[in-house]
């Protein structure tokens, strides 16, 4: 990894050399009942609307590599026979601009199981082969518990990771692309004063982590206190809505449906993205239903990311930005439910 430093006011030019290619970054959507902006990810074409600055997106990154609805075949029928069409299709140069670690992590999970499982998924691998992506660190938030897991910091996974200091940007390198693009702008190796800068900044950010899950021996715990009580708890108060789901950057369950137009000339299949803790998420052809009940639903969300992921892939699932807390109806965080779970043996 090399590292470089530039003027702030250097920024907009470097927007500027990639601006040929489709810019995706945190932008201003509105505000919630108490005042604060929202943000979330969308096509950026301004440099002005770009904020850097965001505290955390509504949404994460997910559905312009992982769409929440895609065609995977389209069929045709016509004088007795029938041809089936998949097209994997080229995806266009896509950047994404301002990705805090937590959202670089997902992604490297994400590529752990839909392109290095045993069955990839080319339609996910199309959307992630021609990425450039440009990290930027971040302001931890009252609910953001991504130290614990691991992920606060991103060491692969992106080209460019920019942290900004007093009137510079202090930035990571780790791609030739990177490198290169770095040349059309005023920028030059940091000195030890810098380096010395950067370090305390990193400090600085560290300490400011408030949110923390305990996840010593958590896989351990989690199939001992499989029956534990504390899962009927947050059942009875979890509405099922998927929210969840939709919000978090590592989730990848999916239903697939079949369309047929009525004169039978034309039909598709189509995926898309599903959350376990929908009611008929487990249901199958017959109408039996293996988790017919909320808390069940909801505890096999929690083992599949802190327990299973660990057995397949040695790491958690969960990069613990926080989004599902806030997004649920019903308050439930995954510090709490953790905590409640560890306080179940006790």
């Amino acid at each position: 990894m090399l590292f470089k430093v530039f003027p702030v006011c250097e920024l907009n030019r470097l927007f500027a050399v990639l601006q040929s290619e489709r810019i995706v970054g945190p932008v201003k959507k509105g505000e919630d009942q108490h005042g604060r902006i929202l943000y979330d990810f969308d096509v950026v074409r301004d440099f002005s609307d770009l904020h850097l600055d965001f505290t955390q997106t509504i949404h994460s990154a997910k559905k312009y590599f992982l769409p929440y609805r895609e065609n995977l075949c389209t069929f045709t029928f016509k004088d007795g026979d029938w041809q089936k069409e998949v097209d994997y299709g080229g995806s266009a140069p896509l950047i994404f601009f301002g990705l805090h670690s937590c959202d670089i992590n997902a992604l490297n999970k994400l590529d752990k199981v839909l392109l290095g499982g045993r069955y990839p998924n080319s339609f996910y691998a199309k959307n992630r082969a021609k990425m450039f992506i440009v990290g930027h660190s971040c302001t931890p938030q009252p609910f953001c518990f991504c130290k614990s897991m691991g992920t606060d910091s991103a060491i692969h996974g992106f080209d460019l990771f920019l942290t900004r200091l007093d009137g510079i940007y202090f930035a990571e390198v780790l791609s030739a692309r990177a490198f290169h693009l770095l040349e059309n702008i005023d920028c030059r190796d940091p000195d030890s004063e810098e380096h010395r800068r950067y370090l305390e900044a990193i400090a600085t950010r560290e300490s400011m982590f408030v949110a923390h899950v305990d996840t010593s021996d958590l896989t351990k715990i989690l199939d001992l206190e499989f029956q534990a009580p504390v899962w009927k708890e947050w059942g009875e108060r979890c509405l099922s809505c998927g929210t969840c789901a939709q919000v978090c950057p590592t989730c990848y369950c999916y239903g697939v449906e079949e369309h047929v137009d009525m004169n039978f000339a034309h039909g598709r299949k189509e995926k898309m993205l599903y959350s376990c803790n929908l009611l008929d998420f487990a249901s199958v052809a017959g109408g039996h239903n293996f988790r017919p009940e909320s808390h069940t639903r909801l505890k096999y969300r929690y083992y599949h990311k802190h327990r299973g992921f660990v057995e397949a892939f040695e790491e958690s699932l969960c990069v613990g930005c926080g989004r599902c807390g806030q997004s649920c109806l019903a308050g439930i965080t995954v510090p709490e439910v953790i905590a409640s779970v560890r306080a179940s043996k006790e």
